[in-house]
């Protein structure tokens, strides 16, 4: 390897003269056409552009281009994948879920991809409380498999959903609860490895199981060095820096399993682990503690551990933001969480902890027993690994100094030296963590694109490094020392351990295969950022990204690689439909992200805005829009999606569906006099096959029926007679609300219109219906023709221009085109103040009820409900106006969470058939065929009343639908009282 690639011994800092991420083409191809030979059939092996482009980066500030994926399906596998690795000389990186933010799981030789395959829970023994798992299994799997014999994993990261055991245990990762349950390494039984020359190893304690060369080397060097071993490691909870050598000690028991732990995939590869579990309380209890400020709150943390909590947590006011009005009063909180055998014992255990906090300082409390109140705050803490890297100003803040770890009792000296040191250097950021143990997690508005700022994060590194060290900590606390700290390893241990570090990663891969440029002979800190490849200038684009300064890059960098949307747990969120659906990386959020980052970057993704592989990765994106509300910061794919399929397709011919259903709204109002003839046309079985082929739409996909009369036409119909009646519309100075006739609702489902015109005069509001056809342009938007979409707005505008002068609130009974009101309209048209001001008086249908007649009643309708939020409503909109209604309504449940699969085109669109009904079949369809005898299924949007009864053959409505329904059956009785 030494003639390639360096040996791995040399000075790692810039002198690599030929790294494997610039193979040439040739090579890159005759190594992956080795690995196919001898890999089994059925094993993923990609070495395209996208494949790579997927994994340039983890969660940190790094980005090293690799050559190739291999996704193995068993520890076979691993082994010919290293041999074949090795005889080519190419290096070998392990990755989990992605998330580490040191740029440990990320590398410029072969990624191995755990994932995709090896992610299975083997085995659960409750009597013996441990699990064995594959490196590819994600925590929350583990947990769920444990959690009928009443048992869990300790450690629990805030990124439990995605992370990976293999990754946990490459980190040593540690979480919230490792006051109570300790480390990863703390729970490792015993580890498969395989080295980089294909040895076996079985790691626990003591050198059975450990090939001969590995356990004669490490001896050798332990004898050697006793006395270095025993005082050259700071003893303090969250140690996480370099190898835990000092475990390898006679006393300790040659500990090879903890050794091996927090190694970041220098040493070996882990195929599998036997981890401990521990055993879950019955009932938990949140201790919320204000205090003054953060200082306060840290060096109350001892004693709140004192107490013997399962977690102390702390964040200031910096990081909470809005979520502060729900806390106690203070400026920065503790989260303690108790434990016990009953609810009333673990709320009385917090009770207590709270008295102590108070008399010690503390300027407020809360208990909270409600699991869903807990999980709600616990939400602000888990989401902060996003959520801080967009400071309250909006802007950016990255990670680097993401998880310093000093004595407990230090931690508010150690914040306030901390904040100074920010102070002096100009820098901002949140600290939060683990206070409990001493770990501080914060992301900080350093300037890593100009070479002045990364001149200036160097220097406040090293100023950082030692500060941490001048207070016993380490450099780490729980995410590894990865890219982003090892360099500065001699200012923690000196150079005497690091060589020692040096000498143990020698005695394990003495050919420097595996992660080279982590944890020894380090790249160094400022090269391989990730921001060094995009472009200088803002590049031309058609929407304004008013959050990211107008700049697409700064919008797309946005995705920090926390992976949130690689969550696949059900629950009453969106983001990602269809990577739930596929688990393919390319179909989540971050995937997509990733790519459109190596589109601008132009290195391995090479054909710009022409790019097959960012189109093929956003063919499968819903337009949901769920990540702009589940993602921590906000990443919105579907404007990106509509901004890439403009430049895209921009003078080339398109994609069928975007000419017919992009443009559908204008075949609608042609189609409308025509429609019993469209109709009986569309139910001749081989002309409609023919249509439907040449439209570009699903064969399996029913056509919609056209309704006799549009709602336009009834509400033209119903003025005309009102006007020869004479009869006035609505009560004499009754307020006015224009509601707006969208697309689908107008052509398809009309009678939603006339039952809102119906609930809303009964509200004592007067209705105005626009006397010209108006169109939100979200079906050109969301099929990229923004050309168009600016053209059909503006048009809108001139219809509405009258309204908007008299100050009308706008009503929308489609979420889908009132979400596009409110937020495409000003993105595309922000010179033209009318679309600021439509945007403004926009409302949903039941919001325009709540503020222009609040002293309305519904009708009681007392029944149960279901069916789902849409996906829109959830994302844009909010639906805690129609929470409310439903309950004065008495119309009893919860909605569903998720996507209903049709969103708009997109489960109409040829090839997208399967997807759409996996989507719908994760949340929607349940929740309908479990629905309690005569529940009303409700469905604001049109896609989700189509899926329902394409699928389900079940007819949802619109809440409209019902109060109508109900204010006709109150109408009913009067009279029958009357009678």
């Amino acid at each position: 390897m030494g003639d390639q690639w360096g040996d791995g011994r040399g000075d790692r800092r810039g002198d690599r003269p030929d790294r494997p991420g610039r193979l040439s083409d040739d090579r890159r191809r005759e190594l992956a056409h080795a690995l196919r030979a001898v890999l089994r059939a059925g094993t993923d092996v990609d070495f395209g552009a996208s494949a790579r482009a997927l994994t340039t980066m983890d969660a940190s500030n790094y980005r090293r281009v690799p050559l190739g994926v291999v996704a193995p399906r068993d520890a076979d596998d691993v082994r010919l994948a290293l041999a074949v690795c090795r005889e080519h000389g190419v290096p070998v990186v392990p990755r989990g879920g992605g998330t580490s933010v040191g740029g440990q799981a990320t590398g410029e030789g072969v990624v191995l991809d755990f994932t995709r395959h090896m992610n299975a829970v083997l085995a659960v023994d409750p009597a013996a409380r441990t699990a064995r798992v594959q490196p590819g299994a994600v925590l929350d799997v583990l947990r769920a498999a444990a959690a009928p014999y009443g048992l869990t994993f300790g450690p629990d990261p805030s990124t439990h959903g995605r992370c990976t055991l293999g990754g946990m245990i490459g980190n040593n990762a540690c979480g919230a609860h490792s006051v109570a349950w300790g480390t990863t390494a703390d729970n490792v039984r015993s580890l498969d490895v395989l080295t980089y020359g294909g040895e076996r190893c079985r790691l626990a304690q003591g050198d059975d199981g450990v090939p001969q060369r590995i356990a004669d080397g490490v001896r050798a060097l332990v004898r050697a060095e006793l006395a270095l071993l025993r005082t050259g490691f700071p003893e303090l909870p969250r140690r996480n820096s370099g190898y835990a050598l000092d475990a390898l000690l006679p006393e300790r028991g040659t500990g090879h399993a903890r050794a091996f732990t927090g190694s970041e995939g220098t040493l070996g590869v882990l195929t599998e682990a036997t981890v401990a579990l521990v055993e879950a309380p019955a009932a938990r209890a949140l201790a919320v503690l204000g205090y003054a400020d953060e200082g306060a709150a840290a060096d109350a943390a001892p004693a709140v551990v004192a107490y013997g909590p399962l977690t102390v947590e702390g964040m200031a006011a910096d990081l909470v933001g809005a979520a502060a009005r729900d806390l106690p009063r203070g400026a920065a909180w503790l989260f303690a969480e108790t434990g016990g055998a009953t609810p009333a014992e673990a709320a009385g255990r917090a009770r207590a902890l709270c008295r102590a906090a108070v008399a010690d300082g503390a300027t407020g409390h809360a208990v909270v027993t409600d699991p869903a109140a807990q999980r709600r705050l616990w939400r602000v803490r888990e989401d902060a690994a996003g959520t801080a890297t967009r400071l309250p100003d909006g802007g950016e803040a990255w990670p680097g100094w993401e998880d310093c770890a000093v004595p407990p009792a230090r931690l508010g000296a150690y914040l306030r030296d901390f904040r100074a040191l920010l102070t002096a250097y100009g820098l901002r950021g949140a600290p939060y963590g683990h206070f409990g143990e001493g770990c501080v997690h914060v992301r900080l508005d350093v300037d890593l694109v100009s070479e002045e700022g990364v001149r200036r994060y160097r220097a406040f590194s090293t100023d950082m490094a030692d500060l941490v060290v001048a207070h016993g900590g380490s450099l780490s606390g729980e995410h590894g020392d990865g890219q982003a700290r090892a360099e500065l390893l001699p200012r923690l241990y000196g150079p005497e351990v690091v060589r020692l570090f040096e000498r143990f990663k020698d005695v394990w891969d003495p050919w420097g295969g595996l992660n080279p440029g982590m944890l020894v002979r380090p790249y160094r800190l400022d090269e391989n950022l990730r921001f060094a490849v995009l472009p200088r200038r803002p590049v031309d684009v058609t929407f304004t990204y008013p959050q990211d300064g107008g700049d697409f890059s700064a919008a797309v960098r946005r995705c920090v690689g926390v992976a949130r949307c690689r969550e696949k747990a059900v629950g009453t969120g969106v983001m990602c439909p269809s990577f739930r659906v596929t688990g393919e990386e390319r179909h989540s959020t971050r995937g997509r992200a990733r790519l459109l980052h190596e589109m601008l970057a132009g290195e391995v993704v090479t054909e710009g805005w022409r790019s097959p592989e960012v189109r093929e990765a956003l063919d499968l994106c819903l337009a949901c829009k769920g990540c702009r509300s589940d993602c921590p910061v906000g990443v919105d794919m579907a404007t990106y999606k509509a901004e890439f399929l403009h430049h895209h397709y921009e003078g080339r011919l398109r994609p069928a569906a975007h000419y017919t259903m992009g443009w559908l709204p204008l075949w609608l109002r042609a189609a409308a006099p025509a429609a019993p003839v469209i109709n009986r046309l569309a139910a001749a079985g081989p002309l409609t096959a023919v249509g439907k082929r040449l439209a570009g739409v699903a064969p399996e996909r029913d056509l919609p029926e056209l309704p006799a009369e549009t709602f336009t036409q009834w509400w033209r119909a119903r003025a005309r007679a009102r006007r020869r009646a004479r009869q006035a519309y609505g009560r004499p100075g009754s307020p006015a609300v224009v509601l707006w006739p969208d697309t689908f609702t107008n052509h398809f489902t009309p009678s939603a219109a006339r039952a809102a015109v119906t609930v809303l005069e009964d509200a004592g509001l007067r209705v105005v219906v626009p006397p010209k056809p108006v169109c939100c342009g979200l079906t050109w938007v969301s099929t990229g023709q923004l050309g168009v979409a600016r053209r059909v707005m503006r048009r809108t505008l001139d219809v509405m221009a009258p309204a908007l002068d008299a100050g009308l609130p706008v009503a929308g009974l489609e979420p889908s085109c009132t979400a596009a009101l409110r937020t495409e309209l000003p993105a595309l048209l922000p010179g033209d103040e009318r679309a600021h001001r439509l945007a403004l008086a926009v409302r949903t249908f039941v919001e325009v009820l709540e503020e222009c007649a609040p002293q309305w009643r519904p009708p009681r309708l007392d029944r149960p409900v279901v069916g789902q939020t849409h996906c829109h409503q959830h994302a844009v909109l909010g639906d805690a106006a129609e929470r409310r209604l439903r309950e004065r309504a008495g119309l009893l449940g919860q909605l569903s969470g998720g996507c209903c699969g049709l969103a708009g085109d997109f489960g109409f669109v040829r090839g997208h058939y399967e997807v759409s009904v996996a989507c719908a079949e994760e949340q929607l369809l349940p929740s309908v065929r479990q629905a309690p005898p005569g529940a009303a299924v409700l469905a604001d949007g049109f896609s989700c009343r189509t899926q329902l009864a394409q699928l389900a053959g079940v007819r949802g409505r619109h809440l409209a639908e019902l109060l109508a329904e109900g204010i006709a059956a109150a109408s009913d009785m009067t009279e029958l009282d009357r009678t």
